[in-house]
């Protein structure tokens, strides 16, 4: 009877392995095509790999724990010469020895990396970084005041591309023969938020607003609010409105928040700060003012008082500042959303009453968002809504 392989699968255009977690089925059962037979596991989800064909398994030659590139040999699945005719299957290669299978896994744990089988394919780079760190590892890491971020650059040479304590130690080695110098306070405390922020999945979505109006409105206001307020306020308006979108997942629970308070980043020596005003739905946007400015030169002197930080449900930048267009912020780590201004520009405008375009003033708006709590729709609603507010000053 033709033996058919079992092949890893493309699991994503971004994967070039995958680690066996679970066998589903055993060698000696019928199985289904397409039905699961092995789950694994990659660096973004779970998964399974199905049967290619109806048939009897014959055998796995893989083990569990192991990291195996798309386009491996998994095992092999006894069937009939019609079954494997139909599926274009009856020149199926020859079948792999068991002495085949414990070379082949001895060759790829030796070589410390898995290699894909697919031309073209966007696989990760042998310096993989630490993805699993043995306890003397994390006592001599622990010893130097270092992370596993510190070590996404090194390239490891244990089993499944692990990093051992002698690659380590060559690493800190090569640290010593370069030009370094200490990182301040800020610069490590700024490293370390950012670094506990991206294990969640952050996206974003973004979108224009014409400032014509906002601009309008700043010229007979007294004193002038700075645009990033007017994003300040209508996000505050916004999420007062419906407060879901700010709710922050903590395990099984969604945590709502109790009060809008709005943080919003201020570029200090060194790093970003960022002031929180309290209540920021509760007060006029005129109320505002005042406050916003004082905070933004504590922030720059680095004197901002402890009830102006911390506990804030989002933040607002405006990056436009740095005539940026366009970017795409990280929400702090207690935070689900971060909404981000660009820099105005003139853009040409289709006016249907004139029927001709006419220049305006615009700016995108970002924002990021914890997808975990949030889903594209509803970011993008939120974002429609501040857009909205924003385009009518003299209401916020």
């Amino acid at each position: 009877m033709p033996s058919i392989p079992i092949i890893m699968p493309q699991l994503g255009e971004s994967i070039a392995e995958a680690n066996i977690i679970a066998f589903l089925v055993k060698p000696g059962d019928h199985v289904e095509a397409d039905q699961d037979l092995i789950e694994v596991e990659t660096n973004k989800a779970t998964m399974t790999v199905t049967s290619p064909c109806k048939g009897q398994i014959e055998k796995f030659i893989v083990q569990l724990n192991e990291s195996y590139a798309v386009g491996a040999t998994l095992g092999q699945i006894e069937a009939t010469k019609e079954e494997a005719a139909r599926l274009g299957l009856d020149a199926a290669p020859a079948k792999i020895s068991d002495t085949d299978r414990v070379s082949k896994s001895e060759e790829n744990r030796r070589s410390g990396r898995v290699q894909p089988t697919i031309r073209g394919l966007p696989v990760p780079a042998n310096a993989a970084g630490a993805s699993y760190l043995s306890p003397r590892l994390k006592a001599r890491m622990t010893e130097l005041g270092l992370s596993a971020a510190d070590l996404s650059g090194v390239a490891g040479s244990g089993a499944a591309g692990r990093v051992t304590v002698e690659d380590f130690e060559k690493f800190i080695a090569q640290l010593e023969k370069q030009k370094t110098s200490d990182a301040s306070s800020m610069r490590v405390a700024v490293a370390d938020a950012m670094r506990r922020s991206w294990t969640r999945p952050i996206a974003h979505v973004g979108m224009p607003v014409c400032l014509d109006p906002l601009f309008a409105f700043r010229k007979i206001t007294r004193p002038k609010p700075g645009p990033g307020l007017y994003a300040l306020r209508a996000l505050a308006v916004a999420l007062a409105e419906n407060r879901k979108p700010a709710g922050r997942l903590v395990g099984t629970k969604i945590v709502h928040p109790s009060a809008i308070d709005i943080g919003f980043a201020v570029e200090a020596e060194d790093g970003v700060l960022v002031p929180v005003i309290r209540d920021a739905d509760k007060k006029l946007l005129k109320d505002l003012i005042a406050p916003y400015n004082e905070l933004v030169e504590l922030a720059r002197e680095r004197k901002l008082p402890v009830n102006a930080t911390g506990g804030s449900i989002a933040t607002v930048t405006n990056f436009g500042t740095f005539g940026l267009e366009w970017a795409t912020p990280i929400p702090l780590p207690e935070q689900t959303l971060v909404l981000g201004m660009g820099a105005a520009r003139h853009e040409p405008h289709w006016d249907s009453v004139k029927g001709q375009f006419v220049p305006i003033m615009e700016a995108n708006l970002t924002l990021s968002f914890d997808h975990r709590v949030l889903d594209g729709g509803a970011a993008g609603r939120l974002l429609q809504r501040v857009s909205e507010l924003m385009s009518k000053p003299e209401k916020l």
